[in-house]
């Protein structure tokens, strides 16, 4: 039930739970009203069967040693008059030996407490009453009787005119409270729509919206309780954008950089085809692969740029001394193969920080690629992990031809290769790391090497408490 409710607009939703609550309100305000309506006709009444009894307790007397009773008849046609019914009494002693009037009036309940008059509704002959009784002590006993006998005096009158009257009062009440409910109901829906009309300004803006437009949403005219929802969607265009941004980037860049790499080789197996000298031929074949296999790297390292870009990073605990060892012992054969010292320099303590196990090795795994490839025979390369209190550092520091101080400015940049690199490369592998470093939020610093020679790669990564909320990119 509740679900189909919250399936529907939030207008229907709004006055389906309102005007039910308005319902009760004014169902409970009517019960009361005829409470009060009911009330207030007794207290009204009351004071007139009050007036009677005294009226009539004024003519009573015991001066014949019995009991007598003047009848206030012009009175009680007025009283039985103003009552629209039929009125009755009695005046009888305490004890029911003495009784003037009409026989069996009920009396209430309980004992009669002197001089203070009771009223209650009840039965006569089948006919609901109103009755007031009161009882006094008599001044002079009858006949034998005990000093401090009571008499009771009792006047009772039927309701049509009470209830005539409490109608009366209900009916205005219900006349008011439906006015006033219907006013009400009126201002709700209006309040609701004017409440609501941001909200269909916000679906209006979001359908005329062109398919390529992720500007986010202008939070401005948006009501408190939306804001958090707007804020939701404009992380959610925002993400967007930046993976259309990562895609349209691979489509350049694999379109820019493949292009060139791919006429080659057709000319290559053009020229291949066409030699007839096997010496030659398989030096074209040679060219051929040595080509092919600089484009597939060229290409997987796009293709590794791309996943960082768009790829979503869920961060975790890890030792760097223990990371980068793994990625260090992964190169050594490569580096004896080119007859490069590499070595590993693990800090003092072990370095704790939130990252990202796979991305930080691809950032090695390019980094030492970059030094091992164009470092010269003889050369070296060293991983140094260091930290302080409030970041760690992961370097690979090599003394290979480095970069010049106009080259050091552009490092990082896509397809930007240093002046003094002769082997060819696609010039993604520090645009790979810079782009990890910042998805981790960190940086990447490039600077030259020990005594001024070679080049120095830092990943420089904040210090973050185990407890902190870590970004889903």
């Amino acid at each position: 039930m509740l679900q189909r409710l919250h399936s529907l607009s939030l207008r229907r939703s709004l006055l389906l739970l309102l005007v039910p609550g308005l319902m009760l309100v004014a169902a409970a305000e009517l019960w009361q009203t005829w409470r009060t309506a009911t009330d207030a006709a007794n207290a009204a009444y009351d004071r007139s069967l009050l007036g009677a009894i005294k009226s009539m307790d004024a003519n009573i007397s015991t001066a014949s040693g019995g009991l007598g009773v003047e009848l206030p008849y012009r009175l009680l046609e007025f009283f039985e008059l103003t009552a629209s019914g039929h009125v009755y009494y009695r005046v009888a002693t305490e004890d029911g030996l003495v009784e003037i009037g009409n026989n069996g009036l009920p009396l209430p309940p309980g004992v009669l407490v002197t001089n203070q008059p009771r009223f209650m509704d009840a039965l006569y002959f089948d006919e609901p009453v109103r009755v007031g009784a009161y009882a006094r002590v008599l001044e002079r006993p009858l006949g034998s009787q005990v000093p401090g006998q009571r008499l009771v005096i009792q006047v009772a009158e039927t309701l049509e005119s009470r209830q005539a009257f409490t109608r009366a009062l209900v009916l205005q009440s219900v006349a008011r409270d439906l006015l006033l409910l219907a006013v009400a109901t009126g201002l709700m829906v209006l309040a609701v729509g004017w409440a609501l009309r941001p909200l269909a300004r916000l679906r209006a803006e979001v359908q005329a919206r062109a398919v390529q437009d992720l500007t986010p949403i202008a939070p401005q005219g948006i009501p408190a309780d939306v804001q958090p929802l707007v804020q939701a969607i404009n992380f959610h265009i925002e993400r967007n954008r930046q993976h259309t941004e990562a895609r349209q980037r691979f489509v350049d860049d694999a379109s820019h950089q493949l292009r060139t790499p791919l006429t080659t080789l057709a000319t290559q197996v053009g020229f291949a085809l066409r030699e007839t000298d096997p010496a030659q031929q398989r030096e074209v074949l040679m060219a051929i692969k040595a080509q092919l296999e600089e484009t597939v790297r060229q290409t997987n390292q796009m293709l590794a740029l791309a996943r960082v870009d768009s790829a979503a990073v869920t961060l975790e605990l890890l030792d760097l001394n223990t990371l980068a060892e793994s990625a260090t012992r992964s190169w050594w054969a490569q580096a004896r193969t080119q007859r490069i010292d590499l070595g590993f320099e693990p800090a003092t303590s072990a370095p704790k920080v939130m990252g990202h196990p796979a991305l930080l090795m691809e950032a090695l795994s390019n980094l030492l690629h970059n030094a091992t490839r164009y470092g010269p025979a003889g050369a070296q390369v060293t991983v140094r992990v260091t930290h302080s209190a409030d970041q760690c550092i992961l370097s690979v520091i090599d003394t290979g031809p480095g970069m010049s101080a106009s080259d050091l400015a552009r490092a990082g940049d896509r397809f930007f290769r240093g002046s003094k690199v002769s082997q060819p490369g696609s010039g993604l592998g520090l645009a790979i790391v810079r782009s990890i470093a910042e998805r981790l939020g960190g940086q990447m610093r490039v600077s030259t090497g020990l005594n001024g020679q070679g080049l120095a790669v830092a990943i420089v990564l904040p210090v973050r408490k185990v407890t902190e909320d870590q970004p889903n990119g």
